[in-house]
């Protein structure tokens, strides 16, 4: 959330994921993360103003999509639509569970072609792919989940339907990853390292990660810590 200081006109420190796990996070006096984090959320991730900004958010995905990416991969016009087509699949029901032999005949391509489109379309930063370990290696486990990359790209391509635990979850996955290998958890949410997060809202309880070590509640709502239920603003401070 490096831009969240422009956003709010106020330095901030960086954290590493364990120093907000043990609570270190410090703000300036008088500071309410809250004041702001509802609208960062909305406009604050790409360093533009925020007039327009769906305008220019929405130009982005088309250069992406009509020009960088068919360039870049060698496609021709209609495999460019197709890429549009498969955003648009993505962005109506992010997190969304990917059904490859079903886009596959929604896009008239074959099952291959769906996994190569996605990677571009991660490559250029609009979806994030949410992986298992199964693979060992960064990047090559089954992806279990596709997230748009941003909570701006959420507000800009699903207006008012975006849906509130989507967004947090796209927040916290987006700021994670910069710096960790954050994989799919068979019981939560997310895992990192040997660390397991279930994110919710104020009310959100710990009943999915009761008995489970290193597990922690990221709720949004709240200004500070308690315990292993950590405020979603403080994962914002990672770069």
């Amino acid at each position: 959330m490096s831009n969240f200081f422009i956003f709010a006109k106020t330095l901030f420190s960086v954290y590493t994921l364990e120093e907000v796990l043990q609570r270190k996070v410090e703000i300036p006096v008088q500071f309410h993360p809250l004041q702001f984090f509802p609208e960062y959320l909305k406009q604050g991730y790409y360093p533009f103003s925020s007039e327009n900004q769906n305008i220019h958010i929405q130009q982005i995905v088309n250069l992406a999509l009509e020009s960088d990416i068919p360039q870049y991969a060698g496609m021709n016009v209609s495999t460019g639509r197709k890429l549009k087509q498969l955003l648009a699949i993505i962005a109506k029901s992010v997190p969304f569970k990917p059904n490859v032999s079903s886009i596959a005949a929604a896009l008239n391509v074959s099952r291959n072609s769906v996994a190569d489109y996605c990677l571009y379309i991660e490559e250029a930063g609009l979806i994030a792919q949410l992986r298992d370990d199964t693979g060992g290696i960064r990047g090559l486990g089954k992806v279990d989940k596709i997230y748009l990359d941003n909570t701006n790209l959420i507000y800009t391509l699903g207006g008012e339907k975006a849906e509130i635990g989507n967004v947090r979850e796209t927040f916290f996955f987006n700021q994670m990853r910069v710096n960790y290998d954050v994989i799919t958890s068979s019981v939560s949410d997310f895992c990192i390292g040997d660390c397991t997060f279930e994110i919710g809202g104020r009310k959100k309880g710990k009943k999915q990660i009761e008995g489970i070590p290193n597990a922690f509640v990221i709720k949004d709502d709240i200004e500070f810590a308690s315990g292993n239920i950590l405020p979603l603003w403080q994962f914002g401070f990672d770069y």
